[in-house]
């Protein structure tokens, strides 16, 4: 049995899944049908992408290819491993493909991508999975039947992470489940891995670490309020940790007329200028740090 309760407790089935209604009827009929369609699954890290194509192939009967895209990105990963795959004589009817992280696919490589969905489409499908669905062409946006992979909401996941504890026979307070929640919400895997990170002698015990970790984004939030330097940001984003900003600039955002009223609109171009930013840099970090400098110099 795997040690990491990602893991161990990955859902096999779509009643262990925690999804919207939305997802949970599509997958329930193309389970009872026995066949799927080309998906696109997309949404933010650790929503439960992978965890739904892995359950999918793991619940018809078919021959199954897994690809990490952000491995093999290449044309020549779709001409030669791919199309070997969907053009060959299988074991089963139906051949599926999972192209995990889909989004670091190149344009050429999802060019070609379209020609073997269509090609082969009578006896294969394409489950692609990707954090940035507008990465994905529209020539292959338009042969998939797209969902967006969210938490249902902070409930749900703090109900799914007692379940597992109470499994694993740990002794908890629910107050620390919510604090592990709204500290890592919407990420479930990394809900689980704090939750685990947090187990010391059977007993779910919370650091003031984790209990601070719990309110970085108003932290932060507030830190830019009071127009504290960058330096003083940059080391609330160390303390916590803090790798991808996604989050934070959607908070932001829905909090933009604390920052300032009068400047509310110039901050608003800022927020989408660096958002976009975000998803093509390598250092996402210093990225946000320009963003705050230039959230600074609009509110002075």
């Amino acid at each position: 049995m795997n040690s990491l309760y990602v893991e161990q407790f990955r859902p096999r089935t779509i009643d262990d899944y925690l999804c919207t209604s939305e997802v949970r009827t599509a997958v329930t009929n193309f389970l009872s049908q026995g066949d799927i369609p080309h998906l696109l699954l997309h949404g933010k890290a650790g929503t439960g992408k992978t965890t739904l194509a892995k359950l999918l192939v793991g619940n018809i009967v078919c021959d199954t290819l897994y690809v990490n895209a952000s491995d093999e990105n290449s044309v020549d990963a779709i001409r030669f491993k791919i199309k070997a795959f969907t053009s060959s004589v299988g074991f089963n009817d139906l051949k599926v493909v999972i192209l995990d992280e889909a989004d670091f696919l190149t344009p050429n490589a999802q060019a070609a991508l379209r020609n073997l969905m269509e090609t082969f489409s009578k006896h294969s499908r394409f489950i692609l999975t990707c954090n940035y669905v507008e990465r994905i062409i529209d020539p292959v946006q338009s042969r998939c039947q797209t969902f967006n992979i969210t938490l249902p909401n902070k409930t749900e996941a703090a109900k799914r992470v007692k379940e597992i504890l109470d499994i694993e026979k740990i002794k908890h307070d629910i107050a620390d489940i919510g604090t592990i929640v709204n500290a890592n919400y919407p990420d479930m895997r990394r809900i689980i891995n704090a939750a685990q990170k947090s187990i010391n002698n059977n007993v779910l015990e919370l650091d003031d670490a984790s209990i601070v970790q719990a309110d970085f984004k108003k932290t932060i939030l507030d830190a830019i309020i009071q127009k504290k330097s960058v330096t003083a940001i940059r080391q609330i984003i160390a303390d916590n940790q803090v790798r991808q900003f996604s989050e934070l600039f959607t908070y932001i955002y829905e909090n933009i007329e604390q920052i300032s009223v009068e400047q509310a609109d110039l901050i608003l171009l800022v927020l989408a200028q660096y958002q976009y930013q975000d998803a093509m840099v390598v250092d996402k970090e210093i990225n946000f740090a320009a963003m705050l400098s230039a959230i600074k110099e609009k509110i002075e």
